[in-house]
C-alpha cells in the first residue's frame, strides 16, 4: 500500500472492526473509517483516524465517502439489524463494492461468516434454521463482490468471542471447517491478508486452531 492513501474501513465501531483499526494504527496504516453514528468518533479521531460519516445503505452517501483521498483498499465487517426491510449486510456491503469499483480502488476484503454459501455444510440445521436469513444476503454480497472485478479477499469467521488474541487464529480455503474464533484474531488475520497477494480472490474460512469443532483434519492456508 503506498504512504498516501487510505484504507477505508467500514464496521471500525466494534466488533472485528474496530479490533482492525487497532491492528492498522498500529501499522501506522491510514484509515478512513465509515461511521453511521457519532457514538465512537472521537474515540476513533484519538486513534489518528479519519472519519467520514454516513448510511451504507445509501448508495449516494458511499460514493460521496470515498471521493476526496486515494483509497487503495476497502475492508468492511458490516452487517446487523434489518433497516426498512433491507440488511446491511447484502445492501450496505454492495453500496460500498459498487463505491469501490467507482473510485478505483484496488483491493475489497470482506468479512462475512462461516455458513455463508458452500460452507452451510459446516454448521448443524438447527444454526442454519436460525441464521439461515441472515447468511442468505452474506452470500449475496459475496457474490456481488466476486463479480465486481475488484480483487478481493472474502472471510468467514468461525463463532466469534471478544477476547484477546490467542496468536492461534488460522485461515483455510476448506469450507467444511467450523469452529470458534476470538474477533481480535481475525483482525489479525485480515490485515494479514490486506498486505499478501496470495491471498487475493480466495474465499478463507477463519478458525482457532485449538477451537475446531468436530474436524480437526484440515490444510492451513498461509498468508
Amino acid at each position: 500500500m503506498t504512504e498516501a492513501s487510505y484504507i477505508f474501513l467500514a464496521g471500525a465501531s466494534r466488533g472485528v472492526g474496530r479490533e482492525i483499526a487497532i491492528n492498522l494504527t498500529e501499522q501506522n496504516q491510514k484509515i478512513k473509517a465509515l461511521l453511521r453514528a457519532e457514538t465512537t468518533r472521537p474515540e476513533l479521531e484519538a486513534m489518528g483516524i479519519k472519519i467520514v460519516m454516513g448510511d451504507a445503505l445509501d448508495k449516494t452517501a458511499m460514493e460521496q465517502a470515498m471521493q476526496g483521498d486515494t483509497i487503495q483498499a476497502v475492508i468492511s465487517t458490516i452487517g446487523g439489524l434489518p433497516k426498512d426491510g433491507e440488511r446491511a449486510d447484502y445492501l450496505g456491503n454492495k453500496n460500498l463494492i459498487d463505491a469501490a469499483v467507482k473510485a478505483g480502488v484496488q483491493k475489497f476484503i470482506l468479512v462475512t461468516s462461516i455458513g455463508t454459501g458452500n460452507s452451510a455444510v459446516a454448521l448443524p440445521p438447527q444454526a442454519m434454521q436460525t441464521l439461515g436469513a441472515v447468511l442468505a444476503e452474506k452470500e449475496k454480497a459475496e457474490q456481488h463482490l466476486i463479480e465486481s472485478g475488484l480483487t478481493y479477499t472474502i472471510i468467514r469467521p468461525g463463532g466469534l468471542k471478544s477476547e484477546p488474541s490467542t496468536g492461534n487464529g488460522v485461515l483455510t480455503e476448506d469450507y467444511k471447517i467450523a469452529g470458534t474464533i476470538h474477533r481480535a484474531d481475525v483482525a489479525k488475520l485480515v490485515c494479514r491478508c490486506l498486505f499478501s497477494q496470495v491471498a487475493d480472490n480466495k474465499i478463507l474460512c477463519a478458525i482457532d486452531r485449538n477451537m475446531i469443532y468436530g474436524q480437526p483434519e484440515f490444510t492451513e492456508f498461509t498468508v
